[in-house]
Order: structure tokens, then C-alpha cells, then sequence
């Protein structure tokens, strides 16, 4: 009789305080329920005219973007099916950099038409796998979309790359697009190696200075360092440049240790004898032809006497990043130790110059591109959380070229392809038999979510406009999409504003599979949380 009450099955092996669903109900449809939700709050920030979410994040710092990739980072999601989704989002930034709405708007969309089969009585695993065979019929059939004659591309032609881009930089940054095309575009073709595939997001920099309007931005071949010069020299030219990553100082022993002085004169000669081999240093660098001392920490005030009696610049940079960019922009290796070092270890700028931009002063190193592939666009803005949003936008477009780089095809915007997929998807998921039509017929469905929400976003009928826009398809004008700026519908191709394959693609490979894995969940099981009771919010 003692057994009574004891707990059994599933409760008497897990530890007390832990959370268990299972079944359709609970655990598919709960979690579809926090999908939806998730979706719900960053498609209202799709397209050119998608709202800014305010985000204040567990440090109290606060973002105003309308960009998915940066909501969702600093939103800390915890229910498990979301974080799924969320994942999602953060494979396609780090695959392409660009689409991440697309694949939360689509995903969320994809598990809400699942929702409506579920509860006619088909299975999850039907569905998941009519979602499966979907999204690979989809991918074959995006090709078949694909803009006549856009695979070629002349990479080294500014003003076509401008043109490809403005697409990602309008749909984050409405107006500006025009500015930042061209901006983005000769950054990007500047340091192009030349083998495409290796190109590096990480050399195109950004250094945002306030004050000023967007359209006095520039771009410096090189980097620009955020800091004034340490000395008087504030100019040099073909100089030769001596990185240290520690401080520029005399240099203090490995172990301790303790010197013994017994008289005045024994302390003045300890003295001289430290500055006499700090001169030694200094003079060696000097010799070697060096014009610029760079110093990943603090420079010693009779190191700083040396340099200027030898006419060196100095450079102190605190961030081991950014002395990394200036090693890789020179061609220079950094110095651990403050020793003299040998002619291969110099690096070689073209121009250091200190100047003033808007009240900031700023070092500039100019640099050859054979040299140094690092391009800086400095951004001009009235305020911080202009610029922030405005280098997002800008990193969408680096991403976009780097993606152009891999796969030059282009698609028709606005929704136009979304919606001739879905045409093309719903003919192919009549055909099928067995359970499967209706999830393929789902899956056509939801892709109309994106035009939908362009239409919604701009403030449209989307009722009346999701009609036209099937009529106007129907008839055969395949690319008219939705102008979320005009509130019209049109050929976008026409404005130079197009969607890239290789971002579509990824997201719809992405969103399908985020949402296929969330349906075939059964039962989520949630351990105890470690760590005491938490803290009252608010206080």
C-alpha cells in the first residue's frame, strides 16, 4: 500500500520541478502557437516600408532597426520551437547575410497553414514530409524564374554592381539607396581579390562619425582609426610601419625582481642606464628607416621623448582587432616585445595622415590596394542610432556582393517571385496523389505571405492587391511585383531593384526546414532550471 503515492512512468524518472508535453495538442500546437508569434513581430518590418522595432537588450542598450537578423539576436527567446526559428534566421546571416524576414515571415507562415491540416486530422509527419517535397520542387523551380542574361556580371564595373545592390540597401534603408549603392559598390570592387570565392566581408570596415548628412560619406582605401596621433608628427608619407601588440616602454622583467640601491648617485646611474636602452630601441627602429610606431597599449612618456626626437609618428591603438586590420591593411606583423625588429617585419603605408572630420580627429592610413585590401566608407549621420542602422544596411550590402560573388543570377522583386512559385508549386501539388497535395498546396500558399506583407506594410488593400497581382500574374507578367513605396503594382526590375537567387533560395531552404523539424516534435520535456529563485522583475 505504500506505493500509492509514488509517482509513475515518465514523473517518477525525472527530477521534481521538471515540465513534460506531449502529443499533437500540447507540444505540436503550443509550439506552433510561439512560432506565430515570433513571426507575427518582425514581419511588421518587412520591406522598404517595414516599421522600426524599439529594443532595449539585457545590458540596457538600445537598438531602433527594422532589421530581423538584429531583433532576433537581441530578443532572448526561450521557448525551444521559436529558438528553432530563430536558429534558422541566424544560419541564413551567416550564409548570406541578407533575408533573414524572409525566412522568420515564411517560417511562422509555413507552421500557420500546417496548424489548419493538423486540426483537419492529417498527421505532423505528413505534413512534414509534403513540406519536404515541396521545398525541393521549389528550389528546381526558382531557376526557372531567374532573370534572362543576369548570371554574367563585369565585377569590376561599379556601376553595375550599384545597381545589383540597391534591392538590399532599400529594403533596410528607404531613400538612401542611392547614396549607399555606389558607396558600397566601389568599397567592395576596390578589394575584391582576384578570386572572387575568397572575398572578405571583414575588409570592407565602417567608422561612423555624427554630424554631417549621408551623402557626405566617403570611402578611404585603407583604415581609419578613431584617434588622434599620440606626438607632434601628424603626416608622413611611404612610410615604413613598427607594430607592437604590448606597450612601447622600457621593459619590465619577466620575473620579479629587486634592485638594491645604496646611494643618490647609484639610483641617478639605474636611471640613465633605462634610458639609455630605451634610446638604443628607439634609435634601432629608427635606423631601420620605420616613420610610424604603432602600439597595441600605452606609450611610456620618455618612450614618447625618443620618438620625437627621431621624427616618428605614434600610434596607440587599444583594440587587439583593429591592430589586427592595421597588420593585415600594411602587410606588418606585430611585435610582442619592444625590441628592435628585423626589416621583414615592417610593414609599408602610402599615406598616415591625422585629420579632422566633423570635430572628430581621426587617423587616416592610405594605403595601396596592391598592398592592403581594407576599404573604410566613413558614414556621415545626425545621430548614433541613424548610423548604426544605416552600417547594418551597409553590411547587408557587402553581404549581398560576397553572395554576387558565388551567384550572380537575380530574381524579380516585390514579391513577384514569391507569388509565381507559389502559381507554379500549386499546378505541380495538384498532380500529386495522396496526403501529401494538401501540404504542398499549403506550402504555395504561404509563399504568398511575403507580397502580402509588402501590401500590408505600405499601407494597401491586400485583399484587392493579392487579387490584382494573381490576375496580372495569370496573364503572364510574371515579374510585377508590389512597390511598397508607391503602393503600386509594377516591373521593380525597371528601378534596377531585384531580389538575389542565391538569398532566396537559402531562405526558403532554411524556413522549410526550420518547420518541417518543428512539426516532427512529438514531446518537449523541460529540465528544472538551475540556480536559486530569481529576482522580482523591476527591481
Amino acid at each position: 500500500m505504500g506505493s500509492m503515492g509514488m509517482p509513475y512512468g515518465l514523473q517518477a524518472m525525472l527530477k521534481e520541478g521538471h515540465k513534460h508535453f506531449s502529443g499533437v495538442e500540447e507540444a505540436v500546437m503550443k509550439s506552433v502557437e510561439a512560432c506565430k508569434a515570433i513571426a507575427k513581430c518582425t514581419r511588421t518590418s518587412l520591406g522598404p516600408m517595414g516599421l522600426n522595432k524599439i529594443i532595449v537588450n539585457h545590458l540596457n542598450k538600445v537598438y531602433i532597426t527594422s532589421d530581423a537578423g538584429t531583433i532576433l539576436t537581441e530578443l532572448e527567446v526561450q521557448h525551444p520551437a521559436a529558438k528553432l526559428l530563430v536558429h534558422a534566421v541566424k544560419a541564413q546571416q551567416q550564409e548570406v547575410g541578407d533575408g533573414a524576414n524572409m525566412v522568420m515571415s515564411f517560417g511562422g507562415e509555413l507552421l500557420l497553414k500546417a496548424e489548419s491540416l493538423l486540426r483537419d486530422g492529417l498527421h505532423p509527419t505528413e505534413v512534414a514530409e509534403g513540406y519536404v517535397k515541396a521545398s525541393q520542387k521549389a528550389l528546381k523551380l526558382l531557376e526557372d524564374i531567374v532573370i534572362t542574361d543576369s548570371k554574367s556580371l563585369d565585377f569590376n564595373n561599379v556601376d553595375e554592381i550599384a545597381e545589383r545592390l540597391k534591392g538590399a540597401l532599400k529594403s533596410k534603408q528607404n531613400g538612401y539607396e542611392d547614396y549607399l549603392a555606389p558607396l558600397v559598390a566601389q568599397a567592395c570592387v576596390d578589394i575584391c581579390p582576384d578570386n572572387r570565392n575568397n572575398f572578405n566581408v571583414d575588409n570592407v570596415r565602417v567608422s561612423k562619425l555624427v554630424g554631417g548628412f549621408v551623402d557626405q560619406s566617403q570611402i578611404i582605401q585603407g583604415i581609419v582609426i578613431r584617434r588622434n596621433v599620440e606626438g607632434t608628427v601628424s603626416c608622413v608619407e611611404n612610410a615604413p610601419v613598427a607594430v607592437f601588440s604590448q606597450g612601447v616602454d622600457t621593459s619590465s622583467t619577466e620575473t620579479k625582481g629587486t634592485v638594491l640601491i645604496k646611494s643618490a648617485q647609484e639610483l641617478k646611474d639605474y636611471h640613465k642606464s633605462e634610458e639609455k636602452e630605451l634610446e638604443q630601441i628607439i634609435k634601432g627602429i629608427a635606423d631601420l628607416g620605420t616613420k610610424v610606431i604603432v602600439s597595441g597599449s600605452s606609450i611610456g612618456e620618455m618612450a614618447m621623448h625618443f620618438i620625437e626626437r627621431y621624427k616618428m609618428m605614434a600610434i596607440k591603438i587599444p583594440s587587439k582587432f583593429e591592430l589586427r586590420r592595421v597588420c593585415r591593411a600594411t602587410g606588418a606583423q606585430a611585435i610582442p616585445k619592444f625590441i628592435v625588429p628585423g626589416k621583414e617585419q615592417l610593414g609599408m603605408a602610402q599615406k598616415l595622415e591625422a585629420i579632422e572630420i566633423g570635430g572628430s580627429k581621426v587617423t587616416v592610413i592610405k594605403q595601396d590596394r596592391r598592398v592592403g585590401k581594407v576599404a573604410t566608407i566613413i558614414l556621415r549621420g545626425a545621430t548614433d542610432h541613424l548610423m548604426d542602422d544605416m552600417e547594418r544596411a551597409i553590411d547587408d550590402g557587402v553581404n549581398t556582393f560576397k553572395a554576387l560573388c558565388k551567384d550572380a543570377r537575380i530574381l524579380p522583386a516585390g514579391g513577384a517571385t514569391e507569388l509565381a512559385l507559389s502559381k507554379k508549386l500549386l499546378e505541380y501539388g495538384r498532380k500529386q496523389t495522396g496526403l501529401e497535395q494538401y501540404a504542398i498546396q499549403k506550402f504555395a500558399e504561404a509563399l504568398e505571405v511575403i507580397p502580402c506583407t509588402l501590401a500590408e506594410n505600405a499601407g494597401m488593400n491586400t485583399t484587392d492587391t493579392m487579387s490584382a497581382l494573381r490576375a496580372q500574374h495569370a496573364q503572364g507578367n510574371g515579374s510585377i511585383g508590389i512597390d511598397s513605396v508607391t503602393s503600386e503594382m509594377t516591373d521593380l526590375g525597371k528601378q534596377s531593384i531585384t531580389d538575389l537567387f542565391y538569398t532566396k533560395y537559402w531562405a526558403i531552404k532554411f524556413a522549410a526546414d526550420a518547420a518541417t523539424t518543428v512539426l516532427r516534435v512529438d514531446q518537449i520535456i523541460m529540465a528544472k532550471q538551475a540556480g536559486g529563485p530569481k529576482r522580482p522583475q523591476g527591481q
